[in-house]
């Protein structure tokens, strides 16, 4: 069985809609941690539709399984451009 690729989900006040600096990071609403990226996904979906109309509350997926083994590649995962390779990993 493949080990499972850890992914955070959290979220606060920010200063600035297209940033991400939040503003009290000692009061970070934290979702949880998810075993794979689309149950992150789903949990974020949730938690961000529920504050679409407050405009400096934002909600982001921490890639956990990145920052413990930078190596380890995401066979299939579809990055972001501005997730800074731009492609597949």
């Amino acid at each position: 069985m493949a080990r499972p690729l850890l992914h955070l989900v959290f979220g606060g006040e920010i200063a600035d809609p297209s940033g991400n600096e939040f503003i009290d990071a000692d009061n970070l609403d934290i979702i949880g941690i998810f075993p794979s990226h689309a149950t992150a996904l789903t949990a974020w979906q949730g938690v961000s539709r529920a504050n679409v109309d407050h405009a400096h509350i934002k909600y982001v997926i921490v890639h956990l399984h990145r920052l413990m083994d930078p190596d380890h590649p995401a066979a299939g995962f579809q990055e972001r451009a501005s997730d800074g390779s731009g492609g597949q990993r």
